[in-house]
């Protein structure tokens, strides 16, 4: 695995945009650069959910001067990262591609319980270690993420469709605030609370922090103005809902601290920072200086020095659902091997291939679980929608096409998802779940691979075909569905067999 002295994050958030580059001295990151710019996408988010043509032009802009300030840098040193926004945007994916381009980098959008994971990596790490545990706030643009954890290691993770954008876009149209405004704000937010409060409230944590730049700007606005000694409390946050609702639009807002950029967004941040308070029983709220983008940076640090949270979500899932870990162990191997012979040579060669053939031969039977008809089926299903830390959508859904594809039809595979799998891996998990179908340690034969466009020769001894008659009969049938697919598979030591049959049986 490559080591590199410098990384660097980029969050999308549905706010403000950050680019973040630090300098890696052992286990530890220290910052050399930022960048933030306050491009609030979540604003242009329309009525049906679209991405409308002014936000996407201000974040293309934004990310071609980010992508300006990366230019050199080696693309698995850096990671960027889509949150609420690109989640629920249905024009996202062609937004994303015009993103990418202008980044020059690759764009994770990531599920809501993922970016509390990776807010909560940056904010551990801001802080003294503590044996006890600790609540987490982080109010975006789009999304309130919260998390209970120990140390570095997040216990609980939760993420709620509500954050300062849309709520203050929602609730205090133009900049205009009223008590009534303010009143049916925070009740809405205080009723979306209602699902956590069990597992979030006081008695849950000793010590509650907040991160992110609403958590920040309010901390920074309640201190300079005598509203509160230090941090957020309660009374604080009061005093400081009678100025805004005094004041009737942030417009004529006069408060110490309030910058230009956090004005249109401030309402919204303040009701749900109000009702967070009261529901869960916060009686102050220290600020802490990590937050997403550091995590992100410490997420992508442990995958270099092999901490990768991916591989530790692969195994509890394997125990979660009683996966077969020897067969999976067997059909792991086997598939690497045989990926690696059908890419020898090759010009290009996928890198992360080798991870997502393990992730997916470790997972393909977890479907059993549900039920054994059609198992890759619910295999897929559970890889693509359940909540796996450290996966991105993109990621999961990678993994879910090829835990599909690893039996059966092939034919909707390289039609509906030829962008994101290849039929080389594809080809390695197939035949390698195939010859240990037995499900116990055999003696495999000598395996030779010869790759010419889409069409593989396949060198299998003769011998051993011969005294394995079932697998004879699977490879057949995979000889067909391959060829059904567009794609060439010949096995030539197989026809030999069949030939040498039809000459005794003549």
């Amino acid at each position: 695995m490559a080591v590199y002295s410098t990384l660097a994050a980029v969050d999308l958030g549905s706010n403000s945009f950050h680019l973040q580059v630090a300098r890696v001295v052992g286990d530890q990151l220290y910052p050399l650069d930022s960048l933030r710019e306050p491009i609030r996408i979540g604003a242009g988010l329309t009525r049906d959910k679209r991405l409308d043509e002014n936000s996407q032009q201000r974040a293309l802009e934004c990310l071609q001067r980010f992508g300006e300030r990366l230019r050199g840098f080696d693309p698995h040193a850096m990671r960027a990262v889509g949150t609420n926004t690109l989640r629920v945007a249905k024009n996202a994916t062609g937004f994303l591609r015009q993103a990418e381009a202008a980044l020059g980098c690759p764009i994770e959008v990531v599920a809501g319980r993922e970016e509390a994971r990776l807010i909560y990596l940056g904010v551990s790490h801001s802080l003294p270690v503590s044996k006890d545990r600790r609540l987490v706030v982080d109010i975006g643009g789009g999304s309130t993420e919260f998390i209970i954890g120990r140390a570095f290691k997040p216990l609980k993770l939760e993420s709620i469709y509500m954050g300062c954008v849309s709520y203050s876009l929602k609730y205090f149209p133009d900049g205009k605030i009223s008590k009534h405004a303010m009143k049916q704000a925070e009740l809405a937010a205080r009723s979306e609370l209602q699902t956590i409060i069990a597992g979030f409230a006081t008695g849950n944590w000793k010590e509650a922090v907040a991160s992110s730049g609403t958590a920040r700007a309010l901390a920074e606005i309640l201190q300079l103005n005598g509203y509160s000694d230090a941090g957020i409390t309660p009374d604080g946050l009061d005093r400081l809902r009678a100025a805004l609702i005094k004041a009737g639009d942030v417009e004529r807002l006069d408060l110490k601290g309030l910058r230009s950029d956090r004005l249109p967004v401030l309402p919204g941040g303040l009701a749900i920072m109000s009702a967070a308070l009261s529901e869960l029983g916060i009686g102050a709220l220290a600020v802490a200086d990590g937050s997403m983008r550091q995590g992100i940076l410490y997420d992508l640090l442990g995958r270099f020095q092999h901490h990768d949270m991916r591989d530790v979500t692969v195994s509890q899932f394997m125990q979660r659902y009683h996966v077969d870990s020897k067969q999976a162990r067997r059909v792991a191997h086997l598939a690497l091997v045989l990926y690696r012979r059908f890419t020898a040579g090759a010009d290009a060669v996928d890198e992360a291939a080798p991870h997502y053939l393990s992730w997916a031969a470790k997972l393909h039977e977890i479907g059993i679980s549900v039920a054994y008809s059609g198992y890759h089926r619910h295999s897929a299903y559970i890889t693509q929608n359940a909540d796996m830390p450290g996966f991105s959508k993109i990621e999961q859904s990678r993994l879910s096409t090829l835990v599909l594809a690893h039996r059966r039809s092939l034919k909707k595979i390289f039609t509906r998802e030829a962008e994101i799998i290849g039929w080389h891996m594809v080809m390695a998990l197939r035949l390698a779940a195939l010859i240990y179908r037995s499900r116990a340690d055999i003696v495999l034969p000598e395996i030779t691979a010869k790759v010419n466009g889409r069409s593989l020769r396949l060198g299998i001894e003769r011998d051993w075909l011969a005294r394995n008659p079932l697998t004879v009969t699977a490879l057949q049938e995979e000889i067909e569905e391959w060829g059904a697919a567009g794609f060439g598979l010949d096995i030539k030591s197989l026809r030999e067999l069949e030939a040498g049959v039809e000459e005794q049986a003549a």
